[in-house]
């Protein structure tokens, strides 16, 4: 289903003003992280030794950092040490945060958002610091009721552990909170978790509500007062 000619009917309006926050994924939702994401892991590794320069830029899209280390763990020096090892390749993207490219229509329509009284948060499975690093880059930590990284839940995506807390936080039961997701693990997650699940971009969704081709269409759902 998509929402790109959603001229939205009545019954379609009813049913979005039951909508109330928007938990919005950061990585290829809002901002583009990935190829910044990639060179920092490559950078890091290469410095230790491990070349990886095989893997494909969208290798690890949408996959946590912790399992990201479980996947090359075995590819890297012995003596590597997973905290180090994450540090490092955080404090390499933070550093080269000016390189991120924000996604056409995001902080428009972020900002729309929150004149419209709709409740804001983001839900990552970036670090915290990546995350801090991802929100000062959009300048949108002022709509923001707050943020949830990798480094404030026991899981992540596509456990629906990240998305189960933003709803509790968000004080609002989860279907009537909207998550936007790149990501299969984002969504599914979402899913999981009881959100209204709209799949951005062109990959490959299962189990969504909606599936959209550019940000600003997520405003259908939160018609003016």
């Amino acid at each position: 289903m998509s929402l790109n000619d959603a001229r939205l009917n009545d019954a379609r309006l009813n049913d979005a003003r039951r909508f109330r926050a928007v938990a919005w994924d950061i990585d290829g939702t809002l901002i583009d992280s990935e190829p910044l994401h990639h060179r920092a892991l490559l950078t890091i590794c290469g410095e230790l030794g491990a070349d990886l320069s095989d893997l494909p830029d969208q290798a690890f899209c949408g996959t946590h950092i912790r399992d990201v280390w479980k996947i090359l763990r075995p590819r890297l020096p012995e003596s590597t040490v997973e905290a180090e090892w994450i540090a490092a390749i955080n404090r390499f993207y933070v550093e080269n945060r000016a390189e991120l490219m924000l996604l056409p229509g995001a902080v428009a329509t972020i900002r729309t958002l929150a004149g419209r009284g709709v409740a804001q948060a983001c839900v990552s499975n970036s670090s915290r610091r990546v995350v801090d690093a991802n929100i000062d880059a959009l300048g949108i930590a002022d709509k923001l009721a707050f943020s949830i990284s990798l480094d404030d839940v026991e899981h992540g995506k596509p456990n629906p552990e990240p998305y189960a807390r933003a709803c509790a936080r968000l004080g609002l039961p989860p279907d009537q909170v909207v998550a936007v997701e790149d990501s299969l693990a984002g969504a599914r997650a979402a899913r999981a978790a009881g959100l209204h699940v709209i799949g951005y971009g062109s990959a490959a969704f299962d189990d969504i509500d909606h599936a959209i081709e550019a940000i600003d269409q997520v405003l259908a759902l939160f018609p003016p007062a």
